[in-house]
């Protein structure tokens, strides 16, 4: 039963339904559909007692359980497989074209999730992506912090060269994201790369934006305490302002054009549009896709959520157009 004293949602406060700049060029605002907005509110309510709860490796089973629920396709296959010496599974689409891959890093703050447990999800985006995919089950902090989930990364991307892939794309969600980002500043200027594509990433482990506090009662998941405690067990006493951490602050010139989905009831909400701004600034292609009253992650309720499967469409879209070339079948 929802209480008359929940937090109020971005899409229920419309002083706060822009981001800072909402005539930028390269942030496309949706508003939220009234059905999304009722599963987003029962979803408020379901979660309420577990926000700020701490997320350490105890909670690996229970979240691989909930990504293993995302909506699966017909299409696409899945098998194990290793990349750059990096154990993971391949997520093989029916209508996979040739000389392409994606290299997909999965959430969970860098201590949580595996390859298996985000098969559907990468699926999802593999088929419309028209192209195979490779999760890698990068090594996990605490047992393996920073940079230990950056140097699998950066090893999968060279397996991929070495193999003689011609057309690669960078995607991730969440600390995936920060992970997909970091590695796409790394190899820019690799003709190679030719798309990253992100879904609510995480780029600031520094934790400055302002959207710690202007949407902390908005988020039904997260809190900045919260999120300390999970950017410290990742990092291990690292700097949090190594651009191999926090790819918000790295020479983003060079690198691929970028894509962005992204919820606006996220604490994390300007960890996206500060990343985005700076790219633009940097002469990226770059574009940020903002969804009122959606939360973190929020592209895996497809299937729950109808702002999930236009978003997953976007980012398919996206990729497909920059994976075909002339010279490819």
């Amino acid at each position: 039963m929802l209480s008359s004293q929940r937090p109020k949602t971005s899409a229920e406060r419309p002083q706060m339904n822009q981001p800072s700049d909402p005539t930028a060029r390269h942030v496309v605002v949706h508003p939220v559909d009234p059905d999304d907005a009722a599963f987003a509110a029962a979803f408020r309510a379901m979660v309420s007692a577990g926000k700020g709860a701490p997320r350490g490796a105890d909670s690996r089973t229970q979240y691989d359980a909930l990504m293993e629920s995302v909506l699966p396709r017909g299409d696409v296959t899945f098998e194990d497989g290793v990349l750059g010496g990096v154990p993971g599974v391949w997520v093989n689409p029916a209508n996979s074209r040739a000389g392409a891959a994606i290299v997909h890093l999965h959430g969970g703050w860098f201590s949580l999730g595996s390859a298996r447990a985000y098969r559907h999800l990468v699926g999802q985006i593999a088929a419309r992506a028209g192209a195979r995919a490779f999760v890698p089950d990068y090594r996990l902090a605490p047992e393996h912090p920073f940079p230990a989930a950056a140097e699998d990364a950066l090893a999968c991307y060279g397996g991929l060269v070495d193999s003689g892939v011609r057309r690669i794309a960078l995607t991730g969600d969440s600390a995936g994201g920060a992970l997909a980002l970091g590695l796409a500043a790394r190899v820019a200027g690799d003709a190679r790369v030719v798309a990253v594509a992100v879904l609510s990433p995480v780029t600031d482990l520094t934790l400055s934006g302002a959207t710690y506090e202007t949407r902390a009662e908005a988020d039904p998941l997260f809190t900045r305490p919260q999120v300390a405690d999970l950017v410290q067990i990742y990092l291990g006493g690292a700097d949090a302002n190594d651009p191999l951490a926090s790819p918000l602050y790295g020479r983003l010139a060079g690198m691929a054009p970028v894509r962005i989905q992204v919820g606006d009831d996220k604490v994390l909400l300007d960890d996206a549009l500060r990343y985005a701004e700076r790219a633009v600034a940097a002469g990226v292609d770059a574009r940020v896709d903002v969804w009122m009253g959606m939360p973190h992650g929020f592209p895996a309720n497809i299937g729950k959520l109808k702002a999930a499967e236009p978003a997953l469409d976007a980012i398919g879209a996206f990729l497909s157009q920059k994976l075909q070339s002339r010279g490819n079948p």
